[in-house]
């Protein structure tokens, strides 16, 4: 197979599984420097690409209720490419890659239309072996490239925009926020794709945090968290900032903070992705474990369920209510080393 000339990396789902394939992009452009490099992603997740230096085009999804167009994406990717790294598989993808004319079309072989890549890759990640990012650099094999990807070694070149920062700033200085202050994020949501740390846990952590730490703690979330959010305000050293941002704005606020804290969640990437120090609520179950789905980066803590099960369940850990097991003073005594621990 011929060097590619115009590479189209595809990733259509949520904001974390973005932010899992943006290395292929330094690794590609490692490989082969004289090919342009194209990210196919949904509008909403635009921003986490957006200033990212080795990636040539962006190219959004056309979608109506919720669902790929095929004659309208085609129209937009017939004839200009030669090669497609497809991270996140579905029907009408693979379909409209295909019909696109792209003559080198990577995937996963296991699913029943598979048949429309021509490049396959046989990585079963339901059993999750390997970590998210691992399993979307594994793709690159069908490229000939076997790059040994680490948490040193990853490069996300996640960045935020110029005119996103005075904009964070602003709205933090007109919220009382005290900028001279450290800063830690709470994100306190998942989006169901979790089991979260429950409630009174959340509650409990910002209560010790606000009593005995000199810092502004921020709650983040979409406009649906508002509730959620405001019920965790302890005090006026907590702020309720749930959907007071947009996700370009968000890149620009994590990239303020000292420590993001969240479940398993969009944020928690795009902290780790900035060199952030982040905490993360992880269950046992093995589909959304910290082995899958964890914050890829040296400068993390995951705390999981102590309890002793076997053969987790999502069903098991909420009967059982796992994730109360998490022990709250540790989850603070964390906390606190990453405030005093110097680079």
């Amino acid at each position: 197979m011929d060097n590619p000339k115009n590479i189209l990396i595809v990733r259509t789902d949520r904001i974390g599984d973005v932010v899992l394939t943006l290395p292929l992009v330094s690794i590609l452009k490692k490989k082969f420097p004289e090919s342009k490099i194209a990210f196919l992603l949904r509008n909403y997740t635009l921003p986490l690409a957006e200033n990212n230096p080795d990636i040539d085009e962006l190219i959004t999804l056309e979608e109506k209720n919720g669902r790929p167009e095929i004659l309208r994406n085609i129209k937009k990717l017939k004839s200009k490419f030669d090669t497609c790294i497809v991270a996140y598989p579905s029907l009408r993808i693979a379909l409209i890659l295909f019909l696109s004319g792209i003559k080198n079309r990577i995937g996963t072989g296991y699913r029943w239309y598979s048949f429309l890549f021509n490049k396959k890759i046989y990585d079963h990640r339901k059993i999750s072996e390997y970590h998210e990012l691992e399993y979307n650099v594994r793709l690159l094999k069908a490229l000939g490239i076997n790059e040994n990807v680490n948490p040193s070694n990853v490069q996300f070149n996640l960045q935020s925009s110029h005119e996103s920062r005075p904009k964070v700033e602003s709205e933090l200085i007109s919220r009382k926020v005290d900028i001279s202050r450290k800063i830690l994020i709470l994100h306190p949501g998942s989006g169901g794709s979790s089991v979260d740390l429950p409630f009174e846990s959340m509650k409990k952590l910002i209560g010790k945090m606000t009593h005995e730490l000199d810092v502004e703690i921020l709650i983040t979330g979409s406009s649906n968290e508002t509730e959620l959010c405001q019920s965790l305000i302890v005090n006026e050293k907590t702020k309720n900032l749930a959907g007071v941002f947009e996700l370009k704005e968000m890149i620009a606020l994590i990239e303020r903070a000292e420590i993001l804290i969240a479940n398993s969640t969009g944020p928690i990437h795009i902290a780790a992705a900035l060199g952030k120090n982040v905490i993360g609520f992880y269950p046992k179950i093995v589909s959304c474990s910290d082995k899958r789905w964890g914050p890829y980066t040296n400068r993390k803590k995951i705390f999981s369920p102590t309890i002793d099960c076997s053969s987790c369940s999502r069903k098991q850990c909420e009967e059982l209510n796992c994730m109360s097991s998490i022990n709250i003073d540790e989850v603070f005594e964390t906390v606190k080393l990453f405030l005093t621990k110097r680079d």
